[in-house]
């Protein structure tokens, strides 16, 4: 699923910059959306990926498809409502992106290919399809693990009582570690690739049964 040749690297590339720039804008807008200047005053509320990039989460994204972008800086204090309801949903924004920008490519993925099916450029452009689905769906996935600095902790950091925040900031200075460890011991790719295979299926499965009865059988090869 995950192959290291030239061509699929090279597909890689504009399947980053999508799913980089729509994940950090995601966390940028619900901010402003709350009420936090912040994003804004810092130029994240772009689609632009350079204003996004991390240089080492951007290598592991290229490599392995999973990695991460220069977080969007936010202050709580100026989120409407429940500051730790808000934080929540700003850490859940760039994740839920991903996983939407993957279908919504899926879905052009499936046109595209109804209507070049067999043509000279059919397998470049379904591979630059593939990489951009299977990379957000990457992305989707990884940062929805609970461990900091991703957007999971985030989520889970608006889920568990207050009375755990200590511990929770406790950890916070261990993740980089922990993170490392698991990127290169191969244990997150274990996890993962299962997941992101599945949810691949999920969403297969529902374009087939919408969109088969119009355009055919699915070309996606």
């Amino acid at each position: 699923m995950f192959g290291f040749d030239m061509n699929t690297l090279i597909a890689n590339i504009p399947a980053l910059l999508i799913g980089f720039a729509f994940h950090e804008y995601a966390h940028g807008w619900v901010a402003d959306r709350l009420g936090d200047p912040t994003p804004r005053s810092q130029g994240r509320l772009t689609l632009n990926p350079l204003a996004h990039l991390d240089v080492f989460g951007t290598l592991m994204a290229f490599l392995y498809q999973f990695g991460w972008a220069k977080p969007v800086m936010t202050n709580p204090s100026y989120f409407k409502g429940d500051k730790r309801r808000g934080s929540m949903l700003v850490s859940l924004a760039g994740p839920v992106m991903n996983l939407i920008i993957a279908f919504v490519v899926f879905f052009l993925w499936y046109l595209t290919m109804h209507w070049m099916h067999g043509s000279e450029w059919s397998g470049t452009i379904a591979l630059i399809f593939k990489s951009t689905v299977l990379m957000n769906l990457g992305l989707g996935v990884f940062n929805l693990l609970p461990i900091p600095p991703l957007d999971g902790f985030g989520i889970l950091g608006g889920i568990v009582p207050e009375r755990f925040a200590p511990q929770l900031q406790a950890l916070e200075q261990y993740g980089m570690i922990i993170l490392v460890i698991l990127l290169f011991t191969n244990i997150i790719g274990i996890l993962l690739f299962p997941a992101v295979n599945g949810i691949a299926y999920i969403y297969q499965t529902i374009l087939t049964l919408v969109l088969s009865p119009f355009l055919g059988p699915l070309w996606l090869n």
